[in-house]
């Protein structure tokens, strides 16, 4: 690795337009999904798609992250054109959100999202990279650069909520494509980073990983934890639009979620708990949410509720990365990463299928269903906590 004595130093201007450009990407890039979000499934039933096609519609992301993703980030790494692939991946899923507008049948819808989300979902990890890239080049700090992300998914749900009262529900997925192309507009001025003589990591085998009881109980953990929030995405929209909120108080009631998972995001260099300990009180936190969700809740309640947010996903989030430094070595971390990724797209995938099937059946208790799912989720980890109270490979990751 190159010592930083011996990275040259950028002018302040370049590294201020470096960080404006990310960050402006940033901002496009989580605004759309912040309009995507909490409205795509309102959309989906708006033009007449059921709920068993609206569970398989929404389980294509988490489907791609696991099986197309690794393949598009790697063509780009391996080309060092992570710029080029932001910028193709943001035209890509701009033109397939509008011709996704143009269609409504359950079949047609889902063949055309499943191709947009082949390289739509890349874009996060391909940003990320390229953002890394220029956070070593310029001396800059990422967390200031994500933080525009963060926000603009709020203020992508809150406009969405306005519209929402203005325009008809089948017209919502417009507010999306256009979020997506106003994104492919600002990935053309990301300037060029990619270097070609950048050298390639070593190729050591991850396998040993596989057979670690430890790491296991981590990814099946955060994918039983993660996963339990897929009823919620898909259906916390429909739900509340039939129990009468307008469009503003559901983007409120996202927002709400959003706001104080940034707040734990922030606070969490002051945790002193083990990370073991952060999964378990997370996956009780994500288990008591949707057993109260379940109840239809008045609205002052389901606000409280919503908060919530950042114990089951943010805590989670957090516990589980801090498990992840822990226990795997460095030199295995991306691949460790990796298999993190591909096991919660699986069972985020199945639990989406699923949660179609359950909520059709069941409505609102489906999320005692969840509910089950993130209390797994934390008895995997309490059962392996002893295990994970150990760090037998922090030698072998440098220390």
């Amino acid at each position: 690795m190159q010592n930083e004595s011996q990275i040259p130093i950028a002018s302040q201007g370049a590294s201020k337009r470096f960080a404006t450009r990310v960050a402006l990407f940033y901002g496009t890039l989580f605004g759309m999904t912040g309009a995507h979000l909490p409205f795509f499934t309102v959309w989906l039933k708006a033009v007449g798609i059921d709920p068993f096609w609206i569970g398989l519609i929404t389980a294509v992301p988490p489907v791609t992250r696991f099986t197309v993703l690794p393949l598009v980030t790697g063509f780009a790494e391996r080309h060092q054109a992570l710029r080029g692939g932001i910028i193709v991946t943001a035209f890509a899923t701009a033109l397939g959100f509008f011709v996704l507008g143009t269609q409504h049948l359950p079949v047609l819808v889902f063949l055309i999202y499943a191709l947009t989300c082949c390289l739509w979902t890349p874009m996060v990890p391909l940003t990320d990279a390229y953002a890394l890239r220029g956070v070593k080049r310029y001396g800059l700090n990422y967390g200031p650069l994500r933080l525009w992300g963060s926000a603009a998914f709020v203020l992508g749900a809150l406009v969405c909520g306005v519209l929402f009262d203005l325009i008809a529900a089948r017209n919502l997925i417009w507010i999306i494509a256009g979020s997506a192309a106003i994104g492919a507009l600002a990935s053309l001025a990301l300037q060029p980073l990619d270097d070609t003589r950048t050298a390639r990591p070593g190729t050591g085998s991850a396998s040993a990983l596989l057979r670690d009881g430890g790491f296991l109980a981590v990814i099946v953990a955060s994918a039983l934890i993660q996963a339990s929030h897929a009823a919620y995405y898909i259906f916390a929209s429909i739900a509340w639009q039939q129990a009468g909120f307008d469009g503003l108080t559901i983007a409120v009631l996202w927002v709400l979620g959003v706001i104080a998972e940034i707040v734990l995001f922030a606070l969490s260099p002051r945790f002193t708990l083990q990370p073991s300990m952060l999964v378990v009180i997370a996956a009780l936190s994500a288990a008591a949410r949707w057993a109260i969700t379940a109840q239809d809740p008045p609205l002052a309640v389901l606000a409280i509720v919503q908060l919530a947010h950042a114990l089951s996903f943010g805590l989670t989030q957090v516990g589980i990365m801090g498990l992840m430094l822990h226990h795997v070595p460095g030199h295995v971390m991306a691949r460790a990463q990796g298999y993190l990724t591909a096991c919660g797209g699986i069972v985020a995938g199945l639990a989406s299928v699923a949660s179609g099937t359950i909520y059709e059946n069941w409505g609102q208790g489906i999320y005692y269903v969840m509910a089950v799912m993130a209390a797994l989720g934390g008895l995997v980890v309490w059962l392996a906590r002893d295990r994970l109270s150990h760090q037998p490979h922090k030698a072998a990751s440098g220390g």
